[in-house]
Order: C-alpha cells, then structure tokens, then sequence
C-alpha cells in the first residue's frame, strides 16, 4: 500500500514538473483582465436589472 502511495507522489512530481507555469507579468495581466471584465458584466447586469424592476413596477 505505502509502495502505491509512494508512487503516486513520484508520478505527480514528474507531472508537474512538466506544466508550464505563467510568468509574474501574465499572471498579473491575466489577473488584470479577469477583474476588469468580472466589474464590467457586474455593471452590465445591474443594469438590466433595474431598467427591468424600474419597468415592472412602471406596469404594475
């Protein structure tokens, strides 16, 4: 069982040792465009959504 465990390590080790990891610049500008776009869909929805509850409550 240890043998099995001990191998899994092993194979995870070679594995990640081949991944290639994203430079401090991509990471930040990765980062940059994922926040950036996160707050503009927010906005775009709270927009619909108030002319939407604005509308409703006009109808109703």
């Amino acid at each position: 069982m240890f043998q099995k465990i001990s191998k899994y390590f092993s194979e995870v080790g070679q594995e990640l040792s081949k991944v290639s990891w994203p430079s401090r610049e991509e990471l930040y500008g990765s980062t940059v465009v994922v926040v950036v776009l996160c707050s503009i869909l927010s906005v775009f929805i709270f927009g619909i959504d108030f002319m939407l509850n604005h509308l409703i409550g006009v109808i109703f």
